[in-house]
């Protein structure tokens, strides 16, 4: 499992700890038929299901602000991906943040990590969005 996925597993694990929400039974994934693998009685075939999207959109922001506000550092995880890393329990080391760079696909130079780390944030966040996450408007490119 990489660091992203980490990450991910993080914030999509909190998702129903937010304030007003029923943490009791996690929402699963909204299974659909693949149309290939239906059998010939018009039955689904189990084998064939796949996995949807989550139908809930899972509110980032607040999770982080929630996380932000419970830790005694100040921490802020809109503008530095080592603190959005610490948010979600996850070394930031700089070797971690190479990692994580590798695993996302940066081609930029690795010992520049100002410039890498600000690549780094842009990516998780969009990473996040295109994996079902709400994420705030400013922070989107």
């Amino acid at each position: 499992m990489g660091i992203f996925s980490n990450i991910k597993d993080f914030l999509f694990g909190k998702k129903f700890n937010a304030p007003g929400k029923d943490d009791s039974t996690p929402a699963q994934p909204q299974a659909r038929q693949n149309p290939a693998q239906v059998s010939p009685a018009g039955k689904p075939a189990s084998a064939g299901t796949i996995l949807d999207r989550p139908t809930q959109e899972i509110d980032i922001e607040a999770i982080l602000d929630r996380e932000a506000a419970d830790t005694a550092q100040k921490l802020n995880w809109r503008q530095s991906i080592v603190d959005l890393m610490k948010l979600c329990g996850i070394d930031s080391s700089l070797q971690n943040r190479k990692e994580l760079a590798q695993e996302l696909g940066y081609t930029g130079d690795t010992d520049d990590s100002a410039t890498m780390n600000i690549w780094l944030h842009k990516q998780v966040i969009r990473k996040l969005e295109d994996s079902g996450g709400k994420v705030p408007a400013e922070l989107k490119d």
